[in-house]
């Protein structure tokens, strides 16, 4: 008798274990079929040489930048510097830019579903829209004159990407053969926008900003003044010229390095640190499944005057590019904003509607009493810096930066900001890797595209 309970006890512990086993399959099989249809090494759905043999890729307008011909090779926008500019949204014929639409979204493109998995009796492949606009891709992509670096731009609101542009780039309808070491090609395949991090220059005070807003109760009535260099922790912290006697707004304006020094070391290592973890910098956020760059700001030892230079946005300061979109973002919609995507819907040979998409917003990560006073003093930046003129028709908030990276290069150029019109509810940026001046280089990309975004092409 105690033999018979002793086998029955093991048969019902290996029911459960099968059971078990059997639930996570399909539990996996569930959120993880899609990525398992849309293997690589699946010869369903790509062609001999590599290439995604279903599926079509189009732009916000419709326009198709990417399909299959009827000898399942992979075709291209007829326009070679769309192709170009729209590279890495897109993706290249062997695959290798692992963020691209024909990679990340393999299983959406082949039309997987549950039910019939790839082999989808309706017709193989989908329509994949994306967010982007084609033509702003195209028009950032000639603006940055050759220059490696990224642009960005999306609705604040929805969280829709309208321009994504990462360079360098090539011709996917005609690769170029690539050396291993080739400075031309020095990470091609990776999307700088999405996947790349810099030093952040001056960019990065609107954060100190920020901070001291919410925990230096005389700012607004204290007065500075500006030598040229100014003595932080021992050392100089120097600007390119001396700014004079200054108010905390034409501190910004002027983007005066001795200053936010001064105020970074005030508020000290800890807050800093508080305020950069706030503002989503140091967070990877996720673009349809993609993960961002992670940003980096690390006090740990440092000096006072090494904290000084982390309020400017250099010592070993680092920033993505679509992160530092988003705190943009945070600062135009009153300290929460939309958190971005790229595509805009599926379609299909199945009677089934596109599922809709439901915009996520991040948390609150400022007060917005303070992102409203940054704002406006972002917007009299642009009025007594950069020059209204270059931006007609914009109630823009802007902050430039040249960011210093050593080894005899130039500066990295950013140009970071947004729109207060209520049809344009838009935030962007522009780095340009040694590109020199930000107001100057990268405020020149950004006023080329925004100007086709709100006035027209």
């Amino acid at each position: 008798m105690k033999k018979i309970e002793k086998r029955t006890f093991v048969c019902l512990a290996l029911t459960l274990l099968l059971l078990l086993g059997l639930g996570l399959f399909v539990l996996r099989f569930f959120l993880k079929g899609g990525d398992w249809a849309s293997f690589a090494a699946n010869r369903h759905l790509y062609n001999s040489n590599g290439s995604l043999a279903v599926g079509r890729v189009l732009d916000r307008d419709g326009d198709v930048l990417s399909w299959v011909d009827e000898s399942g090779n992979r075709q291209y926008y007829e326009n070679a510097t769309v192709r170009k500019a729209t590279l890495h949204a897109v993706g290249d014929l062997s695959g290798s830019i692992g963020t691209s639409a024909l990679v990340a979204f393999a299983d959406q493109l082949s039309g997987y579903n549950f039910l019939t998995g790839a082999d989808n009796p309706f017709g193989q492949g989908n329509d994949l829209y994306l967010t982007l606009d084609a033509r702003l891709n195209y028009i950032a992509y000639q603006a940055m004159n050759g220059k490696k670096g990224a642009v960005g731009v999306y609705n604040y609101e929805t969280g829709e990407i309208l321009c994504m542009v990462s360079t360098p780039t090539f011709d996917p309808a005609n690769p170029p053969t690539i050396e291993d070491g080739d400075p031309q090609y020095e990470g091609v395949y990776l999307n700088r926008f999405l996947s790349g991090t810099f030093t952040p220059g001056s960019v990065f005070k609107t954060i100190t900003l920020t901070a001291a807003i919410e925990n230096i109760p005389d700012l607004f009535s204290r007065s500075f003044t500006c030598t040229g260099s100014t003595t932080v922790g021992g050392e100089e912290i120097t600007c390119p010229f001396a700014h004079g006697e200054m108010d905390i707004n034409s501190a910004l304006a002027n983007s005066c390095n001795g200053v936010f020094a001064q105020l970074a070391t005030e508020l000290g290592a800890e807050t800093m640190s508080k305020y950069v973890e706030k503002a989503g910098i140091l967070d990877s956020y996720s673009v349809d499944g993609i993960a961002t760059a992670k940003g980096s700001f690390d006090l740990t030892g440092a000096s006072t005057s090494q904290i000084g230079w982390s309020g400017v946005g250099q010592y070993n300061d680092l920033v993505n590019p679509c992160a530092m979109m988003v705190w943009m973002g945070v600062i135009a919609n009153q300290g929460k904003t939309a958190v971005p995507y790229l595509i805009s819907k599926t379609e299909g040979d199945l009677p089934l509607p596109s599922l809709p998409h439901f915009t996520k917003k991040t948390d609150q990560l400022i007060d917005a009493d303070t992102a409203q006073v940054v704002g406006d003093m972002m917007a009299n930046n642009v009025r007594e810096t950069y020059g209204s003129s270059r931006f007609p028709n914009m109630d823009i908030c802007a902050k430039s930066g040249t960011a210093e990276v050593g080894g005899g290069k130039k500066p990295n150029a950013w140009f970071a900001g947004f729109l207060r019109n209520s049809d344009a509810p838009y935030a962007f940026v522009v780095v340009l890797e040694e590109g020199g001046s930000g107001a100057n280089a990268a405020g020149n990309v950004a006023a080329q595209v925004l100007d086709a975004l709100v006035n027209g092409y």
